[in-house]
């Protein structure tokens, strides 16, 4: 039992980080009204704290090197826990994007990538294979248990309460860190400034862009602060957020030329299994964030339900994920990580499909239920495989590089889905209701051009009661009223049914980058394939910088 005390810690932290999104998720509609804002507004603030981890991961993984991940962890939940106590006490959005958007998410950059290389240090082979089964399960029980826990605090307490009890559960992490076996520091170098404002700001910009295109417009300027020869910014910053990437690129490998540290070695990205590894990642979680950001909308602004209600159908996803995460030493002793993963794209579009066939008017619980179950299954099973992928396909000298670099690929993930799937359903929503108007002859010209009008000043996802309410306002007849409330309702299910169809679409587009990773069962030994891997985990045939060619 010893031995696992370590995990404990560390499977603790893992839960910890993920819980916020999925407790932020379920308490949309309470913190819209609490700080009299939109569902918007909110979605950025969730967007901001996975960018920020996203931004400075590899940071994070290169001071864990430089001061020791043991120590650089525990920091981090310094940092993390400070950020927690911010957030409790928020008094308006912009203090609650400071606490848990920016300084949860920096404490979160320190505690990740030294989390991934402090599992690989303390276990080796099966007990490696367990170690990364139970805190991808713990993360998938996170997400989805988050909203369970959060939705009872918020319905019968205040959802604060969640961000308090974690400043507990980090006090007690600290007390018995030492559980953790340590790995000496790496001699210290100059950290790379330079790399590190050109990966941030290239991230940064390219998400924005994401995130901004529901009210700014993809090309047709809907409600931006400015414009581009006439076009709306979206494109623009995303180009440019791929020039600062580019310009990373470069500024990198003159780094090396130069002799210097550099902040990454684009050499990692040679290494087949660990590109398919943080691939696999980034559509994993562009999903999952995708997915949890839609399906809390449907159950609480389409079918009413508040917080606790809708974290109870939201359970079967922590229980079937955490049960498939951690049988994955069992999945790898009859089936290669390719087959697994292969294996759970499949289930998780089974159960997207499934999905859009429960989006209806009035719910059915049970075809629901299951349906969440089966997609927590599907997430469970990349989860049991792709961790030690990443951390198989390199040496203990990489270890928390490649840490960086597998949480970097998911909360990247994570703020694209949360990004690109919202704005996916705020565009489809306006199609739709457009169209509906459209197309309705109880609606005169008068209202069209007044929803029109509305639809150009910003748009939510808001109830019927709210269109009602605006509709009534304004003074309309009850029978346009009716007509309009009807055609929003109607395109409230097509925009959900639309974005769970974008997110079942990406899955699929994920099944070419599995062609790279392990075809082989990982060995008990070292963790590594089979093949025989150096230190960098490239097979002996293949020369180093040709992996993938």
């Amino acid at each position: 039992m010893k031995r696992w005390r370590a995990l404990i810690v560390l499977g603790t932290a893992q839960f910890l980080m993920v819980l916020d999104t999925s407790v932020m998720n379920v308490s949309i509609s309470t913190l819209v009204e609490d700080f009299d804002t939109e569902v918007t507004a909110i979605q950025a603030v969730i967007t901001l704290y996975t960018l920020v981890m996203a931004a400075f991961m590899i940071t994070g993984g290169k001071l864990g090197d430089a001061f020791g991940r043991r120590r650089a962890f525990a920091a981090g939940l310094v940092v993390y826990g400070v950020g927690s106590a911010v957030t409790s006490l928020a008094p308006s959005l912009w203090v609650l994007a400071v606490g848990w958007s920016v300084v949860e998410g920096l404490g979160a950059t320190l505690v990740l990538p030294a989390l991934a290389a402090l599992v690989a240090g303390a276990y080796r082979g099966r007990e490696r294979a367990v170690a990364y089964g139970v805190v991808g399960g713990l993360a998938g029980a996170g997400i989805a248990v988050g909203p369970l826990l959060g939705g009872w605090v918020t319905t019968y307490l205040t959802w604060r309460l969640v961000f308090a009890g974690e400043v507990v559960v980090v006090i007690a992490m600290l007390c018995v860190v030492r559980w953790i076996p340590d790995t000496p520091p790496e001699p210290k170098t100059a950290l790379d400034k330079g790399g590190v404002v050109l990966s941030a700001a290239g991230l940064a910009l390219v998400v924005l862009g994401v995130l901004q295109s529901s009210s700014w417009g993809w090309l047709k300027p809907r409600n931006p602060p400015f414009t581009v020869f006439g076009f709306s910014p979206t494109v623009f910053v995303i180009a440019a957020g791929a020039v600062g990437l580019w310009l990373f690129c470069v500024w990198e490998r003159r780094q090396q030329a130069r002799g210097r540290e550099p902040l990454m070695r684009l050499s990692l990205f040679g290494v087949p299994p660990l590109r398919a590894g943080l691939t696999m990642l980034l559509c994993q979680n562009l999903v999952l964030l995708g997915l949890f950001f839609v399906i809390p909308l449907y159950l609480q602004v389409v079918q009413g339900f508040d917080a606790f209600q809708t974290g109870l159908r939201l359970l079967p996803v922590s229980v079937t994920m955490l049960l498939s995460a951690m049988a994955g030493p069992l999945f790898g002793r009859i089936a290669t990580p390719r087959t697994v993963v292969r294996c759970g794209l499949l289930v998780l579009v089974a159960a997207q499909v499934w999905l859009l066939a429960t989006i209806e008017p009035r719910i059915d619980n049970l075809s629901f239920g299951l349906a969440m179950g089966v997609l927590g299954l599907g997430m469970g099973l990349l989860a049991s495989q792709l961790g030690n992928v990443v951390q198989s396909s390199v040496g203990e000298e990489e270890r928390s590089e490649a840490g960086g670099l597998q949480y970097t690929a998911q909360n990247l993930g994570s703020s694209l889905g949360t990004a690109l799937i919202g704005s996916l359903l705020i565009g489809a929503l306006v199609h739709a209701f457009t169209t509906q108007i459209d197309d309705n002859p109880k609606i005169s010209d008068a209202a069209r051009q007044q929803a029109g009008i509305a639809m150009e000043a910003g748009v939510s996802f808001v109830s019927t009661d709210q269109v009602r309410g605006a509709a009534e306002k304004a003074s309309l007849p009850s029978s346009e009223t009716d007509a309009l409330v009807d055609s929003y309702a109607t395109a409230q299910l097509d925009a959900l049914k639309a974005s769970i169809l974008a997110a079942a679409a990406i899955t699929l587009g994920a099944f070419p980058f599995t062609r790279r990773l392990p075809a082989e069962q990982l060995t008990a030994e070292t963790g590594t394939g089979k093949t025989g891997t150096g230190k960098t985990g490239k097979t002996g045939t293949e020369k180093p910088g040709e992996g993938g060619r």
